[in-house]
């Protein structure tokens, strides 16, 4: 990853275990984008399962971490600058972008592959809201898709059926044995109302359909909990201590 002169805040890791007391505060350069990606000025990044797995090692035989590392792979924020032979976006565009391999989140600048970068779509639902706690739209309207991005004990099918239109879905990214025993179940009865357990690598139009779903209102996010970047390790433990419903947002703005 090229670099240039400028500098930005960060938080990374400079080795395998260690949990959220081996994140580091640094000052490092601001990355520049190579051929094929775009720089993103981020506003937020999201805190996943896959985030502190990779900092256990879990991957570490097939894909090891070049250290240090600046660690979360889903971005949001605004195109700043373009590498070679991107055409697809413009300095300016709110985008959001998975970046794996290479991670990058938890720092005010980010460097994506625009293959896997798409436009940001315009709202969520946090879940600090009545609404949100009880998963339901606040139009009232039931779902046709729901994406369950949280690994929550006790949180079975029977929490999303009611919110569910007819023959809804909800897409499980961190499946259990009961999210397969239930799909399993479902699958033999028949039912209308399904969950599918899934594992994902998205590519940028997976990210544009699911991005298009939450500007027409088929799809929100769930917000569990909100952490400045100064404040990353309280986000991070709170995501390894299993007890997240929903998503765990470090937010790159103006510190409170």
């Amino acid at each position: 990853m090229a670099t240039s002169s400028r500098r930005m805040r960060a938080v990374q890791y400079d080795k395998y275990g260690g949990g959220a007391q081996a994140l580091k505060h640094v000052d490092v350069p601001i990355p520049t984008p190579k051929k094929g990606e775009v720089l993103i000025k981020m506003e937020a990044g999201s805190i996943n399962q896959v985030d502190w797995k990779f900092q256990k090692g879990v991957a570490r035989p097939f894909m090891p971490n070049k250290f240090p590392f600046i660690p979360v792979y889903d971005l949001a924020g605004e195109v700043v600058e373009l590498g070679r032979g991107v055409s697809s976006f413009k300095v300016g565009d709110k985008v959001i972008a998975i970046n794996f391999p290479g991670g990058g989140g938890l720092a005010e600048y980010a460097v994506a592959q625009a293959s896997r970068t798409a436009p940001r779509p315009p709202e969520v639902l946090d879940y600090a809201t009545p609404e949100g706690a009880a998963l339901r739209s606040p139009s009232g309207r039931r779902y046709d898709a729901v994406v369950h991005c949280a690994a929550v004990a006790g949180l079975p099918w029977s929490a999303f059926a009611p919110v569910l239109a007819d023959a809804g879905v909800v897409v499980d990214l961190t499946p259990g044995a009961a999210a397969f025993a239930t799909a399993l179940r479902q699958r033999v009865t028949f039912s209308r109302k399904r969950l599918v357990p899934l594992f994902v690598s998205p590519t940028k139009e997976d990210m544009e359909l699911v991005a298009g779903m939450v500007a027409e209102g088929k799809l929100r996010a769930v917000i569990e909990s909100r952490h400045p970047l100064s404040r990353a390790e309280e986000g991070w433990a709170r995501s390894m201590a299993g007890h997240a419903t929903g998503k765990i947002i470090v937010e790159m703005g103006d510190e409170q």
